[in-house]
């Protein structure tokens, strides 16, 4: 079977919240992947909501992989329920518990009023193994595997985040988010729940300066202001940037802005072998590519960022792009230690944009 897909998962997510908000839990849940938000999100509202507050003294218990074993899990799964309908074993951090295939043997004839939630985080079970083909085989067994988000999938991720406040947020404020907090799915649940509690009650759209005003993203130094300088070869705005994140490189750290313009560089030379393809065949660089086909190729967050590459890769031939990318590994490596000297991060950034200003 193979690793779904982090839209899917997001869907998946929420019929399983729908279900449960119903009243209606499954014997069994297998939450695992790289990305632990929902399985935190899940295997939470089931320790919350499943039982009430009188039942889950005798009824709910919470284990730790490292501190236990299948034997004792299984046990606890095969006792019955006081005084309630169900009981609830949470398994967290499974992946470090001992004797883990003794779950799978479990499954086969799981207890009807056990409810039991694995929570397998920061990687997957092997599909292949028998335990997992046990898990996922038991009857109405719900298996949720989520795989870590792509940059380029945040924006919509972000986007139905807000929604779910009956709020729309405008693509610079998606991007900020995005661009500061990278994809971390409960980092930013947690800065726009945060936010809502700042923001005036009735608030129908999320701008950039409320992002700068209430989490602390400056809405004009940050990495997306400094690949569109770059972009538009405005390099005494990329340099003022750079300034600004030499002097506060704790929320500027040189790791996230350079894996930044890496993948800024790599979509304008995609756009760049778009438009020369076009051209080896006779018809205009920029045939067939609209903003919206743009946006598609380069993986953007809207359509509306495709103008910006599209200036890009007319300041940017291939073959800078090229050389540009060779000093982005180079300075990756140095911001690492190698070969850099006493030089800091703020002074490795503004040796690398002088360098791209002069090419």
């Amino acid at each position: 079977m193979a690793k779904q897909n982090f839209r899917d998962v997001q869907q998946q997510a929420r019929q399983i919240m729908t279900t449960l908000r119903g009243g209606v839990y499954a014997p069994l849940y297998l939450l695992m992947g790289e990305e632990g938000f929902y399985t935190d999100k899940i295997s939470n509202y089931i320790a919350t909501h499943a039982l009430g507050e009188g039942e889950r003294d005798f009824n709910q218990t919470v284990v730790y992989g490292k501190d236990s074993d299948g034997a004792a899990v299984v046990s606890l799964c095969r006792r019955y329920p006081m005084m309630s309908p169900r009981q609830v074993v949470i398994v967290r951090e499974a992946q470090s518990l001992r004797n883990f295939e003794l779950l799978g043997h479990y499954a086969q004839q799981p207890l009807a009023s056990t409810v039991l939630v694995i929570c397998y985080k920061g990687k997957s079970l092997d599909k292949r193994s028998a335990v997992y083909k046990q898990l996922s085989s038991c009857a109405g067994a719900v298996v949720l595997e989520s795989p870590s988000p792509r940059d380029y999938e945040m924006e919509g991720w972000i986007r139905e985040l807000f929604a779910a406040y009956g709020c729309a947020i405008e693509p610079k404020a998606i991007q900020m988010l995005a661009d500061h907090l990278g994809t971390e799915l409960q980092k930013i649940d947690n800065e726009v729940e945060k936010l809502f509690t700042r923001l005036p009650e009735g608030t129908k759209q999320v701008t950039a300066a409320d992002i700068e005003q209430n989490i602390g993203i400056s809405k004009d130094f940050n990495n997306f202001e400094l690949t569109r300088a770059l972009s538009e070869r405005d390099m005494a705005r990329a340099l003022l940037i750079v300034e600004h994140f030499a002097a506060d490189p704790k929320d500027n750290p040189i790791p996230v802005t350079l894996a930044t313009l890496f993948n800024h560089f790599q979509r304008i030379v995609t756009l760049g072998i778009a438009k020369w393809e076009n051209q080896r065949q006779g018809r205009p660089a920029l045939a067939g590519l609209s903003e919206t086909e743009i946006a598609r190729l380069l993986k953007l967050p809207a359509p509306f960022f495709a103008r910006e590459y599209v200036t890009a890769s007319a300041n940017y031939p291939n073959a800078k792009v090229f050389t540009i990318l060779g000093w982005l590994r180079e300075y990756d490596m140095k911001s690492k230690g190698m070969n850099a000297g006493s030089a800091d991060g703020g002074e490795l950034l503004r040796e690398l944009i002088l360098r791209i200003a002069t090419l």
